[in-house]
């Protein structure tokens, strides 16, 4: 064998070219996005829960006043988790030694009479209460709103739930799937009316949004504008078949390294919106299960890419480029 041969053979040789992609909770920072954290029907007037989320565990209580909060869960006294404690008015009450934190997450009394410590106060996460979820914002101010819906709420058949096991990957990972074209037509059967609408994808500071035209599976026709906010929250809505359907869906971050699935699915009311609803409810959960198992299994770094992966590539840099922060680490670890 010659020198030519050799440098031939060392040049076919295999060699792994992986860029990574951030991961939540990496230099323990999180993406400054919407996460979904509770059902609205899970937390009734005068109900406190406790979720885990980030890298810790946060409180969802809601007051006479009827608004659902998240704040942090554990007590600046000692440590207690604020979910076994009670909701008096509308502040939370520690079960352990009766201290009481309002609104703004500061301590307004004590359960011994002692004056209530200045610098004692809970992280108060900026929070949400829209199409039947309860969001929750990783950082001091938002830096977007959840999306809007074309028509409104009395106009529209809605319900909503909460997948019934986590995904084993960061909520990003999930979010990547709307600009995968490759991924919508191959896993989900999409046809697109042209080739792959990578020109039509807009983009801005916090997310993308593109409008198209295809088939679905059973050659169902569809019109969809669909988009991704921050890292966390899809949305779609358009034509299915003969009826109109629309749909947001969050995804929590309950721990690095995996997410849960709350959707919130709506049809135009009618005389045919229950049937169309239960379609459109069939067709989202399908959606899910097909992704399941890749999902699950899935070490998401970014390989060698085709002309097919053009929106995909810009997102996954999006990805890497998105702010992070952690203001509330001190608190719910």
């Amino acid at each position: 064998m010659d020198n030519r041969e050799m440098d031939n053979m060392v040049a076919e040789k295999p060699v792994a070219r992986w860029q990574p992609v951030r991961a939540e909770g990496e230099n323990g920072l999180f993406s400054q996005s919407w996460f979904p954290v509770a059902l609205s029907a899970e937390v009734a007037k005068g109900q406190v829960i406790g979720r885990d989320f980030l890298d810790g565990r946060i409180v969802i209580f809601r007051g006479d006043d009827g608004v659902a909060r998240v704040m942090s869960a554990y007590c600046p006294h000692v440590g207690a988790d604020l979910s076994v404690g009670e909701v008096v008015g509308d502040r939370i009450q520690c079960a352990f030694h009766h201290w009481e934190y309002d609104v703004t997450g500061k301590c307004v009394k004590t359960g011994s009479g002692d004056p209530a410590p200045k610098r004692a106060c809970l992280f108060v996460f900026p929070s949400a209460e829209r199409f039947g979820i309860i969001w929750a914002f990783n950082g001091e101010k938002p830096l977007f709103d959840l999306p809007q819906l074309p028509y409104p709420d009395s106009e529209l058949l809605m319900s909503t739930y909460k997948a019934d096991e986590p995904l084993n990957c960061d909520p990003w990972v999930f979010a990547a799937n709307t600009p995968d074209m490759q991924h919508l037509k191959v896993v989900h059967k999409v046809k697109f009316e042209v080739e792959d609408p990578h020109d039509l994808v807009k983009w801005h500071d916090f997310g993308l949004e593109y409008s198209y035209a295809g088939i679905h599976q059973g050659g169902v026709p569809m019109k969809n504008t669909a988009g991704i906010l921050g890292t966390s929250v899809f949305y779609r809505w358009g034509q299915y078949g003969n009826f109109w359907r629309a749909g947001v869906v969050g995804f929590g971050l309950p721990r690095p390294g995996q997410h849960e699935v709350y959707a919130c699915q709506a049809v135009l009311r009618g005389p045919d919106a229950e049937a169309n609803h239960a379609e459109t409810i069939r067709v989202s959960r399908r959606t899910v299960l097909e992704d399941k198992d890749i999902l699950n299994t899935i070490r998401y770094r970014q390989g060698i890419m085709t002309p097919a992966d053009k929106t995909l590539s810009r997102f996954l840099k999006y990805v890497r480029e998105y702010p992070c922060a952690h203001p509330s680490a001190d608190f719910i670890r």
